[in-house]
């Protein structure tokens, strides 16, 4: 499990550490302040491999760069009990890569799965990806598995055009057809992914979409009764379906690299979930962190999870009360600060987490900073309103125009409201 990381010149910060916790760790920040930046990094440190270098079609996860001309280095830790595995890698300028003077101990390496926010994937193997005893001196093992949104549904190819992955459409419909341990691996998870228990992701029948597209299409069977071809479902639902399908499919291929290795199955599992909410509706981003959590069970029983999500959602927040435990879990907010020269600077904190009640009370907490969970229209008429019932002597005619604002924008029960109306039932603006 990553128990620390360290960055120096690297990144919007000129420093940045992060000591994560063994289960949940949440980042949260405003756009452009390096959440997905960090979930890149990790993914570096445990591949040696930024996510655009295995896969050029890809159009984020390029290599991180220093910030000017200081020194820059990246220390991470990995931990498996009491057995800690650091690393230290330092920026080369001359070559304009980052060292790699050490392979990752395989005590402390399992699965690593990456989801991006625009919907490409990748994995790295400890068994397919690194290489173990008993490989002929002829394997070469591929740096990761990095696929595009496109190549999730229809396959990935290697460099010498051998096929990596035939693709969830492929693999999906050739698994309902023998109704196999996949299969079954398949559509629990899709019911532990499902946004509730009477909207359940339960697979249709295999359907063709075209005539010029010879393949056996899935599909979701939506609550109305009517089967949908998965590619034509909802982009929160082919979010979701993308997910299901590329865990099962690391799973099994694991498993087969493991018979085929006489190696042991790994027992922990590091996910890296960027923009967890993305697509999805609000009740599906009240159930997906815990669902995370739980899917690995799913598959293995002895699997050790941690999570680390960089999220825009206060009821991803939200979410998180009923199990957020400070012992095995973390809390990461990025924010613009003054440091210690007075200059704005990128600043990440680990911050306890506070039960906010709701997701409106996250909004205004130090996860999104906003002054009020209102419209902006709403928040300044309620400033306006909040100077006149201060003012020692109200200006009626202002109040009446605050009065009229107010009108158009809150509901008839809105606390500020009822309170308004009735001091200006005294004060005689209404």
């Amino acid at each position: 499990m990553l128990r620390y990381l360290e960055l120096e010149n690297v990144g919007p910060a000129g420093s940045m550490g992060l000591e994560f916790g063994k289960r949940l760790n949440v980042i949260t920040g405003d756009n452009g302040l390096g959440k997905s930046f960090l979930l890149d990094i990790v993914w570096w440190t445990h591949t040696r491999k930024w996510p655009a270098e295995v896969n050029p079609r890809l159009t984020a996860g390029k290599k991180a760069l220093p910030r000017g001309d200081a020194a820059a280095r990246i220390n991470v830790e990995y931990v498996n009990g009491t057995l800690s595995d650091p690393h230290f890698s330092a920026f080369m300028r001359g070559t304009q890569t980052w060292e790699a003077p050490t392979t990752l101990n395989a005590s402390v390496v399992g699965l690593l799965f990456y989801a991006m926010a625009d919907g490409s994937f990748a994995v790295w193997d400890p068994l397919r990806n690194r290489g173990g005893e008993g490989q002929s001196s002829s394997f070469v093992p591929t740096a990761a598995y990095v696929f595009s949104q496109s190549e999730v549904w229809n396959g990935l190819q290697g460099g010498d055009g051998q096929t990596l992955c035939n693709g969830l459409i492929r693999d999906w419909a050739s698994w309902q057809k023998e109704k196999g341990a996949a299969w079954g691996s398949l559509c629990e998870v899709l019911k532990v992914l499902s946004p509730a228990p009477d909207e359940m992701l339960l697979p249709g029948d295999l359907t063709r979409i075209s005539l010029d597209d010879v393949r056996d299409m899935p599909t979701i069977r939506m609550p109305y009764g009517k089967d949908v071809a998965v590619v034509h479902a909802s982009a929160g639902m082919r979010r979701i379906i993308a997910l299901a399908y590329f865990l099962v499919w690391c799973w099994e291929e694991h498993q087969r690299a493991a018979i085929l290795l006489a190696q042991p199955l790994a027992t922990q599992a590091l996910f890296l979930v960027d923009e967890m909410e993305a697509h999805l509706h609000p009740k599906w981003q009240r159930r997906i962190v815990p669902a995370l959590l739980a899917v690995m069970q799913k598959l293995a029983a002895a699997f050790e999870v941690q999570l680390i999500t960089a999220t825009h959602s206060p009821l991803i927040m939200a979410s998180l009360e009923p199990l957020f435990d400070p012992q095995v879990d973390a809390w990461f907010d990025l924010d613009m600060k003054p440091d210690a020269n007075g200059e704005m600077a990128v600043l990440i904190e680990k911050r306890p987490f506070l039960r906010q009640g709701d997701a409106a009370n996250w909004l205004m907490s130090d996860a999104f900073d906003l002054p009020s969970a209102r419209s902006l229209d709403a928040e300044q008429a309620l400033n306006e309103a909040a100077a006149v019932l201060s003012a020692t002597n109200i200006d009626l005619q202002q109040a009446r125009a605050v009065d009229s604002k107010l009108r158009g924008l809150l509901g008839d029960t809105d606390p500020f409201w009822i309170r308004w109306q009735y001091v200006g039932e005294k004060q005689g603006w209404l």
